[in-house]
């Protein structure tokens, strides 16, 4: 038989804590299933120092065992385990089937999906090994960390650009990789790399290795057209190669952008099926911060408790 559940939040971090924490204040006894990674991308930032009540900072893993600890605290049921398949209702008041770990068989009245998206690397040891220690995918959430210093933004695209401008007004100098001989940037986003005094871009190179023992102290640098091979001395290495929204589950059910990305709809986090909702970087490509996750994880319970209160 399989379990009922009231509220089924898939995937964890700011935005499935928060839901959970809400959900379960609002009595629709939520049950959690964390996914592979217990909350989520944030347990890979060491520090954490721009999500308000934290004065004097945190680290990502203590803040997400921050945000467990309360969400059980209200009778959230945390589980460690990840939705392997699901059967979702098109119906008003339809249970939603979901199966975790290819064996557990449940359903569901609501369903919230905080799965968020990965971001992307260049897949080097070196890179791997010193995420945290100087490696980061996100200028806004760590580049304070490297104000005067030297820093590398990796990538071509608005993404890339963006970051690379927002470093520079933190750091000394910024040099750009760019695989290619041009970059993919709009023409807006290129005039603003090229008016920038200290962002250097570096076309047809690549990383080769992330250089540092702890932390990063350079990176190696490889010329893909010549083959020539340089040092640069930087402190901090930012991946803006894009990231990879954890849908895959809910392709031909959910409707999504054309890079894989819930669409909900207006400034609610309805899904287009009834009962499912969609919080966090699963359905932000915008803004992916831990603060804006956790406000849709508000909403997304707010909006579960609404669902249910209209159907009884």
């Amino acid at each position: 038989m399989a379990e009922k559940i009231k509220c089924l939040i898939i995937g964890s971090g700011p935005a499935g804590y928060t839901a959970a924490i809400y959900a379960a204040r609002a009595d629709m006894k939520p049950v959690m299933y964390t996914g592979m990674q217990m909350g989520g991308q944030l347990t890979t930032t060491t520090e954490v120092d721009n999500f308000p009540g934290y004065p004097n900072g945190t680290d990502g893993t203590a803040m997400m065992d921050d945000l467990k600890n309360q969400a059980e605290r209200f009778g959230t049921d945390v589980r460690f385990g990840m939705a392997t398949n699901v059967a979702f209702s098109q119906e008003v008041g339809g249970l939603h089937k979901v199966t975790v770990d290819e064996t557990t068989e449940l359903e569901a009245e609501t369903v919230i999906i905080s799965t968020g998206a990965t971001a992307k690397y260049l897949g080097l040891e070196s890179e791997q090994r010193l995420i945290g220690g100087g490696v980061s995918a996100c200028a806004t959430c760590d580049g304070f960390f490297y104000k005067g210093q030297d820093v590398i933004v990796v990538g071509a695209g608005d993404t890339a650009a963006e970051e690379a401008t927002y470093l520079a007004n933190i750091c000394s100098k910024v040099t750009m990789l760019v695989r290619k001989d041009y970059m993919r940037a709009s023409k807006a986003m290129q005039h603003r790399v090229n008016k920038t005094e200290n962002i250097e871009v570096l076309y047809n190179t690549e990383i080769a290795e992330v250089l540092g023992g702890n932390v990063v102290e350079g990176v190696r640098t490889v010329n893909n057209q010549t083959g020539q091979e340089s040092e640069i001395p930087v402190t901090g290495v930012f991946i803006a190669i894009g990231h990879t929204p954890n849908t895959k589950l809910f392709h031909g059910m959910l409707d999504m952008d054309d890079t894989g990305y819930l669409i909900t709809k207006g400034k609610t986090t309805k899904t287009n099926l009834p009962g499912i909702f969609a919080a966090g970087d699963v359905q932000d490509k915008d803004y992916r911060q831990a603060v804006t996750a956790a406000g849709t994880g508000c909403m997304a319970a707010l909006d579960a408790e609404r669902y249910l209160g209209a159907l009884e």
